[in-house]
């Protein structure tokens, strides 16, 4: 009697007990699979079966039956008629995901999505999941199908979590009934939420608790697994006393585990992409070398998730993300005694300013107009071409900050060099403008840039130079370099924020860094005004869990998709109207996280502390947390939602999207501010004792090699290399 007793207590699945005419719910899939993992870790009874066949033969009447896809991709699940009409004639519910073929159902050829999300449909999710709620099944292959109604659908559309068009004309069935039978079909594969990162985790416990429920006819299964990358600490979780400085330390060991350093074996294969402007390429396996620097470093990872959860790399090698990552590393040096971080940073460094890295070709001629200038990329013609202002600010800025943690005036000529180039491709306003690429600048001439007019009120593209030129005029006593960049900033901030590019949250975090070193210059009442205003807004934005919320005055300001077909076209925000919960870990945050830090070092304005401790604590909690993905753990991806607290956003961005990774950027300025913040410094007293005036002279004879004329010999530096 208690051994019956303990067998029908096992037995018991979602609130219906086993009958001894067989088994409630049994699976065909493999014991690996996703779906069986956590119906077992979550205490719900099942009997997993060899093949179809047998689970049909082994359910109850009644009872209900799982054909999951064991080949996906690359090979659909084979279910004979005669085993759906066996199941019908013993009534039970069925599921089955990306089949060869369902009774009075017709498939087309199976084809990958890709802007295509999830969308519910209907009620029938309840209002956990309301009609047109919005979720990503990642690496989705689906199987062409028409039904008259669907419980899921893929279709390419615009919004944050809910798809704010409506249903677009084109979409693809993912989870249907098959009409006047007990049959639930899905045309890809659902049961691999886990292995495949599907997102929201809470929306996908919502839809497989449903499916579950459907299947048993009771009460929802609680199901609960544990994310393959997730966040560091939960959102009310008790932090260890020394959560920043671990928070530091993972963040440096991520730059060596990650897989982006480049050895010597792959460099062939990345140089022959780049050159024909390919952006990403498979990531290498754990067994595979790792460069040391001396070779650059890969821009990071795209946002697109494959099918079985991994990341492809981004093949870009940028010069802002190559000094970046060497300032994290040498802030490793200086804390933990890291050498081999050490070597790397210096490695990085000594490649981007070498005439094989990044200050090649006409850059590294002294009778070029390019002289000085540091490329945006290297190797790929569309990335060599370019000379972007905030890229070569970011640049100078990591280069000054590693300098200091390394202890080391090795690049303060080069340092220099760069801050002269572009300030003399300044205008008279002390704008720059967003790029200027090598084939005009040749057409015109550095002159023609340094003499015109230009005016730019984009604080993205113009105020990370500006906050140079502010840096450097502070350690050289040049004139030029503060004249027309106070004029520039008296512009920005009178026109502010009406007049602004984008008036988001990015911008404004952005243009406080350079307003806290302007009073570090020059502190006046009108200057201490502009931070004031300016940091109000910002401290506005800081939520209480700490993160910086994303948002714009109205939707122009950064590309909000204004169409389903828009989505994923343009380079796009995180959120699709303000108040969705976001907060950007590649634009936005980790310059807030700097502005912050350093406008209460220039005023001792206790809010800015306050502020600056909350961020630094959110930014701690969402850092990535992955044992099976040691390239991805220990990073930041680019989007978090801090009230699903899981990593969620819009991701229409064609580039950069929810669950990117930035070598540099984002990445790199978080965990210099939690070195900054280890050695109860700022960047601006760290950077003191940097001694560029003493090549201020040698520097400038150099950069007069070229009086500003249009360029006329082209043997002596072409426009790239």
């Amino acid at each position: 009697m208690k051994l019956t007793r303990l067998i029908l207590t096992v037995a018991c699945i979602c609130g219906t007990c086993l009958a001894d005419e067989g088994v409630a719910l049994t699976v065909w899939g493999a014991q690996d699979n996703d779906l069986c993992k956590v119906l077992r870790s979550s205490g719900c009874a099942f009997e997993r079966c060899d093949s179809a066949e047998s689970a049909v033969d082994r359910a109850r009447k009644g009872g209900a039956v799982l054909l999951l896809s064991e080949g996906y991709p690359e090979t659909r699940t084979v279910v004979s008629d005669g085993v759906f009409e066996k199941a019908a004639a013993k009534n039970l519910r069925v599921y089955v995901e990306f089949p060869e073929s369902v009774p009075g159902v017709e498939f087309g050829v199976s084809q990958p999505t890709e802007w295509e999300r999830i969308v519910t449909t209907g009620a029938v999710f309840g209002e956990r999941l309301p009609a047109l709620r919005i979720l990503t099944a990642n690496g989705c292959v689906l199987l062409p199908t028409k039904t008259p109604e669907s419980w899921l659908v893929a279709a390419r559309v615009a919004g944050y979590d809910t798809a704010v068009f409506g249903m677009p004309e084109k979409f693809y069935p993912i989870l249907f009934e098959v009409p006047g039978k007990q049959c639930l079909v899905a045309t890809t594969k659902l049961s691999g939420f886990v292995t495949g990162r599907f997102a929201p985790t809470a929306d996908w416990k919502v839809v497989w608790e449903s499916i579950l429920a459907w299947l048993t006819q009771s009460t929802p299964t609680d199901l609960t697994w544990t994310p393959d990358v997730r966040p560091m600490y939960a959102a009310k979780e008790l932090l260890p006393p020394d959560y920043e400085k671990a928070a530091f330390d993972a963040s440096a060991q991520w730059f060596h585990r990650s897989r982006l350093l480049i050895p010597e074996s792959r460099l062939p294969q990345i140089r022959e992409l780049l050159t024909k402007n390919v952006e990403t390429i498979l990531t290498p396996g754990d067994a595979e070398p790792v460069g040391d620097g001396s070779l650059g470093m890969l821009e990071g990872y795209a946002s697109a998730i494959s099918w079985n959860g991994s990341q492809v790399q981004r093949l870009p090698i940028r010069a802002d993300c190559n000094t970046e990552a060497a300032m994290t590393l040498a802030y490793d040096a200086a804390l933990n005694k890291g050498e081999r971080s050490r070597e790397v940073a210096q490695n990085l460094l000594d490649f981007v300013y070498s005439p094989q890295g990044m200050c090649g070709g006409g850059r590294g001629n002294p009778k070029h107009p390019a002289y000085g200038l540091v490329s945006w990329g290297l190797y790929s013609p569309l990335w060599e071409v370019a000379n972007y202002g905030d890229d070569n600010a970011r640049v100078i800025l990591a280069t000054a900050a590693a300098s200091a943690a390394l202890q080391t005036d090795r690049w303060d000529e080069p340092l220099l060099r760069a801050l002269l180039a572009n300030l003399r491709t300044t205008g008279t306003k002390g704008f720059r403008g967003d790029r200027i690429d090598m084939p005009q600048l040749e057409l015109h001439g550095w002159r023609y840039y340094h003499d015109k007019p230009t005016v730019n009120v984009s604080p993205h593209f113009e105020c990370n130079l500006w906050t140079c030129y502010l840096w450097a005029y502070a350690r050289t006593d040049y004139q030029p370099f503060i004249e027309r960049t106070e004029e520039a900033i008296r512009e920005t901030m009178e026109g502010y924020p009406e007049k602004w590019l984008w008036r988001n949250s990015a911008e404004r975090s952005k243009m406080l860094l350079t307003l806290a070193w302007l009073v570090r210059v020059d502190d006046t009442p009108e200057h201490r005004a502009w931070l004031t205003r300016l940091g109000d807004d910002v401290l506005a934005l800081v939520q209480p869990c700490g993160a910086i919320v994303e948002c714009a005055d109205k939707p122009s300001d950064w590309s909000w998709s204004k169409s389903n077909e828009e989505y994923g076209t343009a380079e796009a925000s995180l959120i699709q109207v303000n108040g969705d919960p976001a907060s950007d870990q590649l634009y936005t945050t980790p310059f807030a996280f700097l502005a912050l830090h350093e406008a209460y070092a220039a005023t001792g304005d206790a809010r800015f502390k306050v502020a600056e401790d909350k961020v630094a604590e959110y930014l701690c909690r969402i850092q990535t947390r992955s044992e099976k993905y040691p390239y991805l753990s220990g990073a930041w991806l680019r989007a978090f939602d801090f009230k699903r607290w899981d990593y969620w956003s819009a991701s229409g961005d064609v580039g950069w999207g929810a669950w990117c990774i930035e070598s540099g950027w984002g990445n790199a300025w978080t965990g210099a501010v939690l070195a900054l913040r280890q050695q109860n410094t700022s960047l601006w007293d760290a950077t003191l004792s940097s001694k560029i005036g003493k090549h201020l002279r040698a520097v400038k004879k150099q950069l007069a090699w070229n009086d500003g004329r249009p360029w006329k010999d082209r043997n002596q530096g072409s426009a790239s290399r």
